[in-house]
């Protein structure tokens, strides 16, 4: 199994760094593929709990090959600060790499995704204002600055000069901000270049190479399918493609390069910022369930938006992506409930009934769930670590889930530790490979 794709199946924050952070056990690489540091990682390790922004969750393994692809945007202050934290809490992190075709974000591209919402008001996207969205705009307008430019200083100033032109505009607010002064912005981007010069590499051949050795490479989205460019809830999305699809342009393989992909889901549903919630809950239940599963942003700090299991928007991420396994995590978030609602269908526009994901955004954003009831279950279930050992209401949802998306669930979340997990025996050939990589 050389090539496993990670990837979020509902709308990001569905658990993958805790995952990603097992499997690279058994991995000889992990490669990050898409996104910036809009996205975050929570992973607790021997009662330690690390919040990772840029960095591949295989960085807490000694000696594993951690990359950040070509598809990644960098602000290089946040990398370096979190390399410097790492360091600082006895991380070795000469293992790292990153491709020298990666973009960078300015200062001015901050600015212009802080005023571009500010403009929307009301309507604004919900973005977490780090220039993400201004980034992926300038790359495909051919005015991006990549990693590699930070080796050139009269290369990078000739970009920052073109790549501020036609911004003129839109910047007039910020005309005097120290931060967009040329030679400021030149010098500074040039020490964050002299600081990470020995991580910067030609990734897509690296990879390639262990690949072609049949070694494991294990792919690490961010966000999530239902925030994709292209098939989420546009424009309610972010400004990459955090789908299966994007591994091979963000990491530079081929697309038969990847044997497994793997979708990571909550046993609930949630969402950070704008945009339409099918399942989303309010009131006393939501509140409930947000404070039990510590639903709050790791990049942010916001609330995240709660609701029921989307079990159409979940089928509808197998289709995008592939799915050949799922894993099911904060199971015993559900603990305690007498009732548990998954919805199964849509109720949209004149009462109409569908059973797919709408294409439609109009219809989207005035569909509402149409439920199936399940049992829950009262019992704590954080010390179990096989299914046997769950109780039978908390299986018969695993099925039912298993059933109605046609993926089979490999793991299960059943709390924050690593330890805190079920294999299954879908997953059971992945946890063997883990394990035996741990041992030896």
């Amino acid at each position: 199994m050389p090539g496993l794709v990670i990837i979020g199946a509902q709308w990001g924050d569905e658990g993958k760094g805790k995952i990603t952070d097992l499997l690279a056990e058994g991995a000889d690489v992990v490669v990050r593929f898409q996104g910036g540091n809009n996205a975050g990682h929570t992973i607790v390790r021997n009662g330690e709990t690390w919040k990772l922004h840029l960095m591949p969750s295989g960085i807490l393994h000694p000696n594993k090959l951690c990359v950040i692809g070509n598809g990644v945007v960098i602000d290089p202050k946040v990398l370096t600060d979190e390399l410097d934290e790492l360091r600082r809490r006895g991380v070795d992190t000469g293992a790292l790499r990153i491709s020298a075709n990666a973009h960078l974000i300015m200062p001015y591209h901050m600015l212009l995704d802080h005023a571009g919402e500010m403009r929307l008001g009301k309507l604004e996207i919900g973005t977490t204002r780090r220039g993400i969205g201004p980034c992926y705009a300038d790359k495909a307008a051919r005015l991006g600055i990549r990693v590699q430019d930070l080796l050139d200083e009269k290369i990078l100033k000739k970009k920052i000069v073109a790549a501020l032109e036609p911004k003129r505009l839109g910047l007039r607010d910020f005309a005097k901000d120290p931060q967009l002064d040329l030679q400021t912005m030149t010098e500074e981007y040039l020490t964050y270049g002299h600081r990470i010069k020995q991580y910067i590499t030609d990734t897509s051949k690296l990879v390639c190479d262990h690949l072609d050795r049949g070694e494991m490479v294990l792919f690490e989205g961010a966000q999530g399918t239902l925030l994709d460019i292209d098939h989420g809830t546009y424009p309610f999305v972010t400004s990459s493609n955090p789908i299966a699809g994007s591994a091979c342009i963000g990491a530079g393989v081929g697309p038969k390069d990847i044997d497994e992909i793997w979708g990571i889901t909550k046993a609930y549903s949630t969402r950070v910022g704008a945009g339409p919630f099918p399942t989303e809950l309010d009131g006393p239940m939501a509140a409930d369930l947000r404070e039990r599963g510590h639903e709050y942003g790791t990049t942010t700090g916001r609330e995240r938006r709660v609701g029921w299991l989307d079990l159409v928007a979940l089928r509808y991420a197998a289709r995008i992506n592939s799915l050949t396994a799922l894993a099911l995590t904060k199971l015993d978030v559900l603990s305690g409930q007498e009732r548990l609602l998954v919805a199964t269908a849509y109720r949209g526009p004149e009462d109409a009934e569908f059973d797919h994901f709408p294409y439609h955004q109009t219809v989207l954003h005035h569909a509402s769930g149409i439920y199936q009831e399940l049992p829950g279950w009262e019992e704590d279930i954080s010390a179990c670590r096989s299914e046997d050992e769950l109780p039978q209401a908390a299986r018969d949802y695993l099925r039912f889930i298993e059933e109605f998306v046609k993926v089979p669930i490999a793991l299960i979340g059943v709390g924050p530790g690593r330890d805190e997990v079920i294999w299954t025996k879908a997953g059971a050939a992945t946890h063997a490979g883990s394990t035996a990589a741990l041992a030896g």
